[in-house]
This record gives C-alpha cells, sequence and structure tokens, in this order.
C-alpha cells in the first residue's frame, strides 16, 4: 500500500470515529484505525504522538497533520486537510 493510500485508509477511520459523535478522543481514532488492516504501524503510531483529549473532527485532523509536519513527512505522505482549505478535509 502506497502512503497516500494509507492516509486515505486513516481518514475513513477518522470519518467512522466521528460518525455519531462531535469529540473524541485519540484512542478511538486508533481503535478505528486498528480495524484498517491495510494501515501500516508507522503511520498509526501519528496517534501515539497526539496529546490525550478530546477533539472534534477538524481538531484532529489538525493535529494529525501537524505530527506529519514535524516528522517532515508532508511532500511523501501528504496531509489529510486541503492545503488551500484547511477546513475541509481531503
Amino acid at each position: 500500500m502506497t502512503d497516500r493510500a494509507g492516509l486515505q485508509e486513516l481518514q475513513q477511520a477518522i470519518d467512522e470515529a466521528f460518525a455519531e459523535r462531535e469529540r473524541v478522543p485519540p484512542r478511538e481514532v486508533y481503535l478505528r484505525a486498528s480495524e484498517h488492516i491495510l494501515l501500516s504501524a508507522d503511520l498509526l503510531a501519528h496517534l501515539n504522538e497526539l496529546p490525550e483529549d478530546d477533539y472534534t473532527k477538524e481538531e484532529m485532523v489538525a493535529a494529525i497533520d501537524d505530527v506529519i509536519r514535524r516528522r517532515g513527512e508532508q511532500d511523501s505522505l501528504g496531509l489529510l486537510a486541503d492545503d488551500d482549505d484547511p477546513s475541509s478535509l481531503r
């Protein structure tokens, strides 16, 4: 699986976690993401770098994108939020 395909799987897990709730902790997204067997352990590790708190979907995406940037992976992996409109998801 390519890195970008993995990011799409992560986006799907985020969508699933927020389907019925406005705010969720990273562990809820991790739980959903771990059900996606195609996600790499490295990509799941991004969620472990988030402070444990409840996030809105937009806050969660921004926090994960911050981890991606901090790791210098934005060029190879991409970002979850649309660069032109950070409030919209890809």
